[in-house]
């Protein structure tokens, strides 16, 4: 077999004629020969960003060009800097098989402690994260976190599970979705053995830390609930640990068993919130540090005024002005290039922002039906969603107080003043209207 770095420069030549001059000088020509094990090729690249538009445009050609020049290699992987990185310094493999555990699970290396950002926003659920990792079983369990969606809940859980495989591997370190967690139990109910059943409660109480995310989608699941309830009991009555993530407070999770909000209760419920201005320009710098981004500051700056609603969105259009500037060649994405390519997210998020589709929101949000929300029901379960809609189409639209109150069944403009004024102060002193607001805002805005 020839040397990986012959084998790569042939399929070179093969690619140059493959795709065209553009596409090959920004994402085939960046792309390093690595390693070879076990019939993988391994590439590195510069960036995430170059690792994924390289496998979405391109990655059939280079199989098929690799594949010609030498027909031992399978398949290739391409790793970003910070896979590179772990690559390279992967442990030596451990012949002792006393203490060897399989892991469970795979967490992304790039969610660390180190390179979550901290600020007012989260420092308390930062530490509260840090906290279990460094001293699991302890005063901290469960640990429950809440916030809206894309503010890092996940990467906290990501960077515990990495924290913990690495001081203590020997521990049996469980992450899933609440997804998975409903996807299994209904899979050993279709099964008549009670072989089934057993394996899977085998998979979940024989742990020594579970992690669930999106812990909210357990609403209305009345025999997943059943299940979870007995499962966090055995766990935690053997002293096990217990992470869970969740977009809100236990209180407002429709159709929670009681018994359940008592157990989450039990520990430590910390929110995170949607980044300050501060922490937004720390996220945008941390996301070009990693991905060798070249940008101006006035371009972090604009992307951090334009984008106040969760830390996904605000590095998906950093992404997008810096590809934008590298399509047009040009050394650093400047502050016309970010106008240029933020215009259509721009466009397309007022477009969508009416009315209609502020009241649509919170009735999904807080499960309630339209017809209820604009009509004469006052009961708590009605009249607190329907005075933060009030309360967010005129922060969000500007509409007349007259025009507002005609959307709900043509109340006075008195009542729109007072859900106002009466949310707006809801804001300042409770965190968790905090929270729902800022999630509405999201999911309204969302394109």
């Amino acid at each position: 077999m020839l040397k990986i770095e012959e084998i790569w420069q042939k399929a070179c030549v093969v690619l140059q004629h493959e795709v065209t001059a553009v596409s090959y000088d920004l994402w085939i020509k960046s792309l390093e020969p690595l390693d070879y094990e076990n019939g993988t090729l391994y590439l590195s690249t510069s960036s995430e960003t170059a690792k994924q538009r390289v496998l979405k445009l391109h990655e059939q050609q280079i199989r098929t060009a690799l594949t010609e020049i030498e027909p031992e290699i399978k398949d290739f992987v391409v790793l970003d800097p910070d896979e590179k990185e772990n690559y390279l310094n992967k442990p030596e493999e451990v012949t002792e098989e006393v203490n060897k555990v399989t892991p469970l699970c795979n967490f992304n290396a790039k969610y660390t402690f180190d390179n979550f950002v901290v600020g007012n926003s989260n420092r308390y659920v930062y530490a509260a994260a840090r906290g279990v990792a460094e001293h699991p079983f302890d005063k901290i369990n469960p640990l429950f976190i809440y916030g809206g969606v894309g503010l890092g809940k996940t990467h906290l859980l990501h960077a515990i599970g990495n924290y913990l495989m690495k001081t203590n591997p020997e521990l049996k370190i469980l992450y899933v979705t609440c997804e998975k967690f409903t996807h299994d139990y209904v899979e050993s109910l279709k099964s008549s053995k009670s072989q089934a059943n057993s394996e899977y409660r085998e998979k979940y109480r024989n742990v020594d830390v579970l992690m669930i995310d999106d812990i909210q989608f357990i609403s209305n699941k009345t025999g997943t609930q059943e299940e979870f309830f007995h499962t966090f009991n055995d766990l935690y009555q053997n002293q096990k640990q217990i992470i869970i993530a969740s977009d809100r407070h236990p209180k407002e999770i429709a159709s929670l068993e009681e018994r359940l909000r008592s157990r989450f209760s039990m520990g430590l419920m910390q929110d995170i919130q949607i980044p300050d201005f501060e922490t937004r320009l720390a996220i945008l710098q941390k996301k070009a540090q990693q991905e060798n981004y070249s940008v101006k500051h006035e371009v972090i700056n604009l992307i951090a005024e334009r984008c106040d609603t969760n830390i996904r969105e605000l590095e998906g259009m950093l992404s997008k002005v810096c590809f934008y500037a590298s399509l047009t060649g040009k050394p650093s994405a400047t502050i016309e290039d970010a106008n240029e390519a933020l215009k259509d997210v721009v466009l397309t998020t007022k477009q969508n922002l009416t009315s209609d589709r502020i009241i649509d929101c919170v009735c999904k949000y807080f499960s309630v039906t339209k017809d209820d929300l604009v009509g004469k029901k006052r009961t708590k379960e009605i009249v607190e969603p329907r005075q933060i809609c009030m309360y967010l189409i005129y922060e969000m639209l500007d509409l007349p107080l007259v025009s507002i109150g005609q959307l709900f069944g043509g109340r006075d403009y008195t009542t729109v003043i007072h859900a106002r004024e009466k949310i707006s102060e809801m804001i300042k002193e409770n965190n968790r209207m905090k929270v729902a607001i800022n999630d509405l805002k999201s999911m309204a805005t969302r394109t």
